[in-house]
């Protein structure tokens, strides 16, 4: 069953491209794995998967020791500045950043294991309060200082939109976002690239995708409803 959902979210995705005139490879789809059985990212695998996301830390480390090495590993949860070292080096991509003295403590650990590490910068374009995210207005600020680590590469923009029943209701924040990356990139600042866009999850990734998501973070839609009492 995790196959086949996992090939309906690719076509999904595939229509969503269409629809916008877009290419069908320039969006990932990250199989969000959270709370999820080692057995179920193996089934995946099986079928070609590699890229896979997770939201703790500790899971993401569990995960990375038990599976193959050819898995690309995305961080998408919030990252506590004490369990940075667990994750650079492990992460390909780290796309919660929400803060420069996050940024700081990354730089360091890649700088102590002579890595670089991959970020995406997270806005919390809704403003919601229970989100964590730069506001729009305080991105530029941020990125700015944070594009001044040597061991650092800001690769794009994240946004976790809120929950809502119509997709059609986050189209605004994706735009916005979309919006947000295309001003910051005309600003041609050293480090920093606004090439990827991490937005969109089961309830909205084709609205993502219409409006310029790279990056989509799908679980509940592949991996079916979660039990958080594991």
């Amino acid at each position: 069953m995790i196959t086949e959902n996992y090939d309906i979210v690719c076509e999904n995705i595939g229509n969503a491209c269409s629809r916008s005139g877009r290419m069908r490879d320039d969006v990932k789809l990250i199989a969000v794995s959270k709370t999820k059985p080692v057995s179920d990212i193996e089934e995946l695998y099986g079928h070609g998967v590699r890229v896979f996301g997770e939201n703790k830390v500790q899971e993401l480390c569990d995960k990375y020791e038990a599976l193959p090495k050819d898995i690309e590993w995305h961080m998408i949860g919030h990252l506590q500045r004490n369990k940075v070292k667990y994750i650079v080096g492990k992460a390909a991509l780290i796309h919660s950043v929400d803060s420069l003295r996050l940024a700081m403590q990354i730089e360091a650990e890649a700088a102590k294991k002579n890595v670089i590490a991959n970020i995406l910068i997270e806005v919390n374009v809704a403003e919601e309060e229970s989100k964590f995210g730069l506001k729009a207005d305080e991105a530029l600020k941020n990125i700015t200082e944070i594009a001044k680590l040597p061991h650092i590469r800001i690769k794009g923009l994240m946004t976790i939109a809120p929950f809502v029943e119509n997709p059609e209701d986050n189209r605004k924040y994706f735009k916005k976002l979309k919006q947000l990356a295309v001003d910051i990139q005309a600003k041609n600042i050293d480090n920093v690239d606004m090439n990827e866009l991490s937005m969109g999850m089961t309830g909205d990734y084709m609205v993502a995708v219409e409006e310029g998501a790279t990056y989509v973070r799908v679980g509940t839609g592949i991996f079916g409803e979660r039990h958080y009492d594991i």
